[in-house]
């Protein structure tokens, strides 16, 4: 790509982070601006920024003022947003974050996409970890902060910088912008109901593992066994396999045996005939399979399974993963970046491989979600709590706009107690946080769930903090 004078409208947010340092690290210049900036959130991200030779703007239309500029958007550009009105009149392109990141994937000799449902920021973290640790010098696009790259000089390590000939991303299928990536090696975990209606979803995934050279496919999950086999039919591309207890799989794991930190399983590769014994250091099932994806894909590019294999049981997991923020008191916090009901299912029945009750705070990521899929969520947290746990529930993230906030917490929490389970909703975070702190009693697990609010972390390190100043 020829250097560029780029500006990035919402650089904080988990997307565009990550997005902007590749395109930094390619030569170009970088500038932004973020609402969270300009409300006082996070300062510490935006400090960090500006460290690293970022300017940046009040998101007011400022910062945008030559028609030489590259204004990145998300996938919503909306005229009401100041920096693409300025954008417009100072005749500036606009870009939207999926173009340009399709843009960069596209070019590189060699990419691996990384779709599904669920799972893709922490195979992708995974991907990431056993190619570096091969020498292969990836450059990886995460929406996740991958702690095996985090230090105290990155402490946003969601993006990896590395050479130009192999490129690791997530793909999102949300907006539709999975149809922009054309991949060498398509990973799919798993396909569900999330943002779009199925017959939908299974056009585009179709399309993208259409468009690889190979694709890696989760024979566990209805969708995905589906499209393996539509396309080992048609003669489309290599597939890959992959499941849990299955030996039809190219890989599959056995004997799964969960530790307090982790998971040990026995790894099969069925073309090879060999067995391999795995110590993956992060918990759940759920993550054993995003592991035997992670192991197909880099196979795909030539990385030898016993050589991922010992790279894999030094991966540090992803940040807001079921990540334990600390005990006091007793009481466990774990922070959690659950949010759609397949994600929360697999922390939940992760978490109940253990003994102890569950206090839940989840705060949605919007109201559409909670519309979109209000009977999924009441149905999978009354399926999933026991009869001792609560969960409790602020109203969704709103930043204000048109939503049809028609359906709130209330909505899922009356639902949840109607079928006999213990649930709340609470009109703000900080009232959810009382009751918690009131409920918690030694034993207990506090598991903060959510997306799309970098406050959250916090809110969970104040509530250790709660709960130490009350043990003292």
């Amino acid at each position: 790509m020829n250097q560029d004078d780029y500006f990035f409208c919402g650089i904080g947010g988990s997307g565009m982070l990550p997005l902007a340092m590749i395109v930094q690290a390619q030569g170009n210049r970088i500038e932004g601006s973020d609402r969270s900036r300009d409300q006082g959130r996070t300062p510490e991200k935006f400090a960090w920024l500006e460290a690293h030779g970022v300017a940046l703007h009040p998101q007011d239309g400022s910062g945008v003022v030559r028609p030489g500029q590259i204004v990145v958007a998300t996938g919503a550009i909306e005229a009401a947003v100041p920096d693409i009105g300025a954008a417009r009149r100072a005749g500036a392109r606009i870009v939207t974050r999926p173009e340009l990141l399709s843009q960069i994937f596209n070019a590189a000799p060699a990419s691996i996409g990384v779709a599904g449902t669920s799972g893709k920021s922490t195979i992708t973290g995974m991907i990431a970890w056993i190619l570096h640790s091969a020498g292969r010098q990836p450059t990886v696009m995460n929406g996740a902060v991958m702690k095996n790259f985090a230090d105290a000089d990155h402490p946003f390590a969601s993006a990896l910088i590395g050479g130009r000939d192999l490129f690791v991303s997530e793909v999102d299928e949300s907006d539709g912008s999975i149809a922009r990536y054309d991949p060498t090696v398509a990973v799919v975990s798993n396909i569900s109901l999330d943002h779009k209606s199925m017959e939908e979803l299974r056009d585009l995934f179709g399309g993208f593992t259409g468009r690889a050279a190979s694709a890696v496919l989760n024979l566990d999950n209805p969708e995905t066994a589906a499209l393996a086999q539509s396309m080992v039919e048609t003669g489309l591309g290599a597939v890959v396999t992959f499941a849990l207890g299955n030996d039809s799989a190219d890989l599959s794991a056995h004997d799964l045996e969960p530790l307090p930190t982790g998971m040990r399983f026995r790894l099969t590769d069925r073309a090879a005939a060999t067995d391999h014994s795995v110590g993956l250091p992060v918990p759940g099932a759920h993550n054993v399979a995003n592991a035997l994806a992670a192991l197909a894909a880099v196979r795909a590019v030539g990385v030898p399974l016993d050589q991922a294999v010992a790279a894999l049981e030094t991966f540090s997991g992803i940040r807001r993963r079921m990540e334990l923020v600390g005990t006091a008191n007793g009481v466990t916090v774990i922070d959690d970046f659950a949010h759609n009901p397949d994600k929360i299912a697999a922390t939940l029945k992760t978490l109940h491989a253990f003994d102890g009750r569950l206090l839940i705070l989840f705060q949605p990521h919007g109201f559409g979600p909670l519309r979109h899929m209000k009977s999924e969520f009441i149905d999978g947290f009354t399926g999933l709590l026991r009869s001792d746990d609560v969960l409790l529930m602020p109203e969704p993230v709103y930043y204000g706009g048109t939503t049809d906030r028609s359906v709130g917490s209330e909505d899922i929490a009356s639902g949840v107690r109607a079928a006999g389970r213990h649930a709340e909703a609470l009109e703000t975070r900080d009232a959810c946080g009382d009751r918690l702190i009131a409920l918690a009693r030694p034993g207990d697990r506090i598991v903060v769930m959510g997306a799309r609010d970098d406050t959250l972390s916090q809110f969970a390190g104040e509530l250790l903090e709660r709960l130490r100043a009350s043990a003292a």
